[in-house]
């Protein structure tokens, strides 16, 4: 699997789901929906949380939480 530095807003959602998959469970918990409901996001995190009408500060945030879980640890 490849391993990045950290996880940014201009990660291509598909390359999220590869190396962190616990990523979708996530991204559906906060309201965007990817994979497993049948409705795939493209694009980046940053522009599929916009497109969702999350902020800036959320979008952040889902940053934020995504590198601890990426990290091996829990938000």
């Amino acid at each position: 699997m490849e391993k990045i530095a950290e996880i940014t807003g201009n990660i291509e959602i598909e390359d999220l789901v590869r190396i962190l998959p616990d990523s979708v469970a996530y991204l559906m918990e906060n309201g965007i929906r990817c994979l497993r409901c049948g409705e795939p996001i493209w694009g980046t995190l940053e522009t599929a949380s916009k497109e969702k009408g999350f902020s800036d500060e959320q979008i952040n945030k889902f940053v934020e939480d995504l590198n601890k879980l990426y990290a091996g640890g829990t938000i």
